[in-house]
Parts: C-alpha cells; structure tokens; sequence
C-alpha cells in the first residue's frame, strides 16, 4: 500500500540521504508520545517527539527532539541558541517544516531550523520518530538522529 505523500517525502529523503530505514503508517494515531508508544510496541521513552518553536527575535524555527516522557526546559534551550523562545503557531509549524502538528519528522524542513536533540534519547538503543504524518513513524539509532539532524545533544530535562 502507498504511503501518503507526506510520509512518502520522508521515505524519500532518507533514501537520498543514504538511511536504510523504512517509514511505517500505523493503522492508529501516533500524534502523541503515548499513542506513538503503543502502535510502535515500544515505551514512551523511546519515542523521540519533534517540537518546534520560534525563535522571538529572528524568528528562526527550532526544532527540539526530545524523549516522550520528558518536559523541555526552554530556558536552556534559549540559553543554547541566544535569543528566548517563542511558541509556533500551527501556521508556523507548517509553513517552516512542510508538516503539520502531530506528523514533524525531525527532516526534510522547508526552512533549516536549529536542532537540539534530548541527550536522554542517546543512550537508547533503537528510538521511533514522526515522518509526515499523525500516524506516520520510523525506527532508527540516536547516531542516525545525530547525523541527520546535525542537532547539538543536550539535557533538556525540565527540572
């Protein structure tokens, strides 16, 4: 069966980017970390969850993959990248990343955005993340989310 074309981008990209992965279309949602968890037979730990905000005074997007259980600190995301957080509107989200809410795959941005990626999900063995859409997901090593990212780790723990 076809894959919707978001998620066909996706596949796409990885291909062109020389990852042997394969994207995955869920017959049940993975919008959420939990949801995503329970189609992927994995915990809710292993589902690396794009979130992306705006920068507040360039208005650059920034995308953080963080682990599925955990809360962002974005003060130190803020304190990484120089400038405060601002939240991204869904219109915001679409127009930077090409994907709507729900289905942000951590690649294939229509604007680069800067990358910071959970250092809890590095010490995992195989993580899941989104890729295209609400129930679009693919499997892959944190060394893959590193190199096709090219994200600064960091603890992004809240707290």
């Amino acid at each position: 069966m076809p894959l919707k074309p978001s998620a066909q981008r996706v596949q796409d990209l990885l291909g062109e980017h020389g990852f042997d992965l394969q994207v995955v279309e869920m017959p049940d949602s993975t919008r959420t970390s939990a949801e995503a968890a329970a189609a992927c037979g994995c915990t809710v730990a292993q589902i690396g969850k794009s979130l992306v905000f705006r920068a507040a005074e360039s208005g650059r997007p920034v995308l953080v993959v963080a682990s599925g259980v955990n809360r962002v600190d974005e003060k130190k995301v803020a304190e990484l990248l120089g400038e405060p957080l601002a939240r991204a509107d869904p219109e915001f989200v679409r127009a930077s990343t090409g994907y709507a809410i729900g289905g942000v795959a951590p690649i294939g941005h229509a604007v680069a955005p800067a990358v910071y990626l959970d250092a809890d999900l590095m010490v995992l063995e195989r993580i899941w993340c989104a890729a295209g859409t609400p129930n679009a997901v693919f499997e892959l090593t944190p060394a893959d989310l590193q190199a096709m990212t090219g994200g600064t780790v960091l603890d992004l723990r809240k707290g």
